[in-house]
This record gives structure tokens, sequence and C-alpha cells, in this order.
């Protein structure tokens, strides 16, 4: 049961009034590794949940999943998420999807084809087409199809967005935006982040969809039309770097640094950098600039979705150069809650996803376009067929 703050903060920011705890949402779960700990911590808060069933590609790990997390009769005994969701007595309403990246496409596809609500863990995929073929499902199926990004619900990045709406900026031309880690390379989670074979993408894909999301969701999701990219890995592929796990090197195939440059609709430039690691403290706060002002939005030392202090409008009041400072601003709930909520809301109501993929396609786009521009060397167009 949630607890009655963050019901109640829900409600004051949501304009919701009550949470029909009649009609019960039948939840799955794909895919039982760390994430998916979020993800049921977050289902339990809910009033209106029951977690029915869940699989795993490793033999035992469901079963142990909703063991630690105190649930029993959940149904586990699957070879496979399309077993799973083959068993109709289910009854089943929603899915999350938290596998590794490479399995996020034809798990949702399948749960979309299947009649469910999908809930996708970012990023949305590894490659462009795949994103296609989710819009393509999703369109198909008449089910919402919501992408995890929750930093959208906090209330700092909703000001973000606020600010430029406003018409302070102007018109906006330039935005640079990034962050990373100095040394923050996931492998305390295993391997399946540095693979190819199971993440498809790294840092680039890992918290580089989140920075996107920030400044695009801001500025309206222009679509992408040109892209060159660059990746690199010096710092994955040391066996300095593990001084416990030196075989990681060897398994280090996806990138730890990744930048971009992108021009976007509007006639608006995205300069972009995400790190793992890399030798400074930061790649350099985001900055959106227009032409009536420009927006400091300073970043974090390990980026979390969030903001490092306060932003800064750097604008002209009565023909002085001036700062405006915004305080940060706190939000009263949980994020991943949020996530949650806005998604079995949606489910229920037949409403529009909150983070849906008509937009996310365009940051997917952005990802996998650095990703084979790369890989030949030179600036690529995006195109992104009409869906």
């Amino acid at each position: 049961m949630a607890t009655k703050n963050n019901l109640d903060a829900y409600k004051e920011n949501h304009d919701v009034q009550v949470i029909d705890t009649n009609r019960k949402m039948r939840v799955a779960i794909i895919g039982c590794g760390w994430i998916a700990d979020s993800h049921i911590a977050s289902y339990l808060n809910q009033p209106d949940v029951e977690i029915v069933a869940g699989c795993d590609l490793i033999p035992g790990k469901a079963a142990a999943f909703f063991k630690k997390h105190g649930l029993e009769g959940v149904k586990t005994d699957y070879a496979s998420h399309k077993e799973m969701l083959a068993d109709k007595s289910l009854n089943l309403d929603c899915v999350s999807v938290c596998t590794y990246n490479r399995q996020h496409a034809p798990c949702a596809i399948d749960s979309l084809n299947a009649g469910l609500n999908v809930l996708l863990e970012k990023p949305m995929c590894v490659t462009l087409e795949e994103a296609v073929e989710l819009r393509k499902a999703e369109k198909a199926s008449g089910k919402v199809l919501s992408i995890g990004f929750q930093p959208r619900f906090d209330n700092n990045m909703k000001m973000i967005k606020k600010i430029v709406e406003s018409g302070e900026l102007g018109k906006v031309y330039y935005i640079q935006t990034g962050g990373g880690r100095r040394r923050g390379i996931p492998t305390p989670f295993g391997t399946t982040f540095i693979e190819d074979k199971t993440a498809g993408l790294g840092a680039l894909g890992d918290i580089g969809c989140y920075a996107l999301d920030c400044v695009l969701n801001a500025v309206g999701y222009p679509k992408p039309l040109t892209v060159t990219g660059y990746k690199s890995a010096y710092f994955g592929t040391d066996p300095s770097y593990y001084p416990n796990h030196p075989e990681y090197a060897e398994k280090f195939t996806t990138d730890d640094f990744a930048a971009g440059f992108v021009r976007m609709e509007n006639d608006i430039i995205l300069d972009f950098r995400i790190a793992w690691a890399m030798n400074i403290n930061t790649p350099g706060d985001s900055i959106i600039l227009g032409t009536k002002g420009g927006l400091r939005i300073p970043s974090t030392d390990c980026w979390n979705g969030s903001i490092g202090g306060p932003l800064v409008i750097y604008h002209e009041v009565a023909g002085v150069q001036t700062e405006t400072i915004i305080p940060v601003q706190t939000t009263p709930y949980n994020l991943f809650d949020m996530k949650i909520r806005t998604f079995l809301d949606a489910s229920k109501n037949g409403t529009p996803a909150p983070v849906p993929s008509s937009e996310i396609i365009y940051n997917q786009a952005i990802l996998d376009g650095i990703n084979k521009s790369n890989a030949c060397g030179h600036e690529i167009k995006i195109e992104i067929p009409e869906i």
C-alpha cells in the first residue's frame, strides 16, 4: 500500500482525486534483474495492483526474485516470456519489460501483440529500426506503451520545460547536453551493461538517453535530421580499471564515452556528450541558447536525472544584462512511483502514455545515429518513416 503522503502528493500534483481500488490491475514482470527491484517496489506502493506473474531467461531467477520481495503465489514456471504471455489464465492487464537492452523490443512487441499495456524500461531499444517496429505494434494494438523516463516527473525538469515554453528564451537555436561519471562503469551489476550481445549500447544508451530527454522534452522534441557521432571505450577495455575483475576488459564491447553533433528541425543544433568514465568531473553543464535568453542547467557529479544546482537564466532586463536564478525545486513524491502510477492510470483510463513512444523514437534515432555514424566515420542522415 502506498504511503498516505506519497499518494496525497501524487493527487495534488496530478489533479487526481481518487484511485479506484475496486479495479485491480493485473501485472507481470519480464526480466527479474536489478531494475526490476525498483519496478516491484513501486508496484507494491500502489493500492490497485496485483502482481501475478514474472519470468526470466535464467531458470529459478524469477521465483527467487518474488520470494525476496515477500510475494507468494506469483506464477513463474515459464521457459520464456512468450510462454507467459500465452497463459490466458493470468488475465493480465500490464507488463513491465525490465530485460537487458537487446530484449527490450522483442519482449515489448510480443506483449503489445498479446493485447497488453507495456511499461518499457529505458533506453527504448537499441536501433531505430526496432523503435519503428515498436511503434507499429503499439499502433496496431491500441494499447499504452510508455517508456521509463522517471526524471520527467522531477519538478526541476518540469521547470526547465516551463521556462522554454514561457518564451523567456525566445527562439531556441543551440543546445548543449550530456553528463556522466568520472568512474562509473556499471559492472557491479554484472556484465550485461558492457557486452554488445546484451546491451547493444553502453553509456550512450544507459544514461545518454536521460540527458537527451531532459532537453528535448523541454523544447518539444524536434525531429533529428542529421548526426555526426563518435564513441570510444578506453576505460572499459583497460584491465587496470577492474582490479578485482580484469577479465571484464575482454568482455567490454560497448562504449564508455560517446558524443554527437545533431542538426534538428526548427534550425536547432544539439551538441551532446556522455560518459561512464572520464578524466574530468563533468563534460559541462547543459545549456539552452535562445534569441532572448540562455538557460544554464548545472550538471551533477554522477548523472542522476536531476540537476546539480539552481537554474540560471541569462537575459536582458531594461537594457541591462542580468541573471535570474531559479532555486532548486523540491519534488514531494518518489519519481519511480510516479512512473508506475502514471502508467497505471493511462492503462486504466485509455489515456495517452505519460512518456510516449512518438517522442522517444526521436531520442532513439539520435542514439542509433551516433552509433551508425561512428561505425562509418562520417555524418549520416536520419530517416524516420511515417507510422
